[in-house]
């Protein structure tokens, strides 16, 4: 911008400027008032349609499938793209606080005085792909499945009974809270139980059996589901023999 450019803008804007209204009181009370009414129609709903009170909260249950407000859709998809362990901070509080400190300098870093987006390509691109890009996380995070689940393939040479079986032990496993204290490939955590994504070339199916059922502390003993629901055991034990 040349001093010709510089000038006429400022003399605009000072006319501008004089036609306006000031900031207090005008603005100040318009916003007041809204904000009031907004705050009363919040009080009257939720007096007259109350809040909605589910069953309370089992911390023993492992079939609770946690999820995020749909605002936070977003980085609950990019948690689950960013896999290695040591880049879940980046992910979770890195990259939203960079993003938070880029917006708050915004005034400081972009000077200029032009405002029309077709003059801003640069701005406006990285406006749009910002947008694009959340919108498309928020709707990955929204259709994900659960959480719990382990996406890890069958191997390739397993085929009719023993592909069902494997698919119905690798459901147990992530219904019965495995991942809570084990991690199956990418899922789960990394301790305090062992990781058991090859625990198939270590043990065969009997001591995998006797484990479940006889499990070092504080790992909770499968000889209830061994005596209760043996098709669900023998699946899990199934599909554990088959991670190598």
């Amino acid at each position: 911008m040349n001093a010709r450019e510089k000038e006429r803008y400022l003399r605009e804007y000072s006319l501008l400027k004089a036609q306006g209204k000031p900031f207090f009181p005008y603005a100040v009370a318009k916003d007041s008032v809204m904000a009031f009414l907004v705050l009363v129609a919040i009080i009257v709903m939720s007096l007259v349609l109350g809040a909605e009170l589910g069953p309370k909260a089992d911390p023993t249950t492992t079939t609770y499938t946690p999820r995020p407000e749909w605002y936070f859709f977003f980085l609950f998809e990019l948690l689950r793209i960013i896999k290695p362990a040591e880049l879940t901070q980046a992910a979770t509080i890195g990259i939203p606080t960079l993003c938070l400190i880029l917006l708050i300098l915004l005034p400081f870093y972009d000077r200029g005085p032009e405002r029309r987006p077709e003059r801003r390509p640069i701005a406006t691109t990285a406006g749009v792909v910002t947008i694009v890009a959340m919108a498309y996380l928020t709707y990955l995070g929204a259709s994900a499945g659960s959480p719990t689940e382990i996406d890890m393939k069958a191997p390739a040479d397993l085929r009719g009974q023993e592909l069902a079986q494997f698919d119905r032990g690798k459901l147990v496993a992530a219904q019965s809270g495995c991942l809570a204290c084990h991690r199956i490939g990418h899922n789960g955590n990394d301790g305090p139980g062992a990781e058991l994504s090859e625990i198939g070339a270590r043990l065969p199916k009997e001591a995998l059996a006797r484990t479940l059922e006889n499990p070092t502390a504080p790992m909770p003993s499968y000889s209830a589901m061994r005596r209760d629901s043996p098709e669900q055991f023998d699946a899990l034990v199934a599909f554990l023999a088959e991670l190598r």
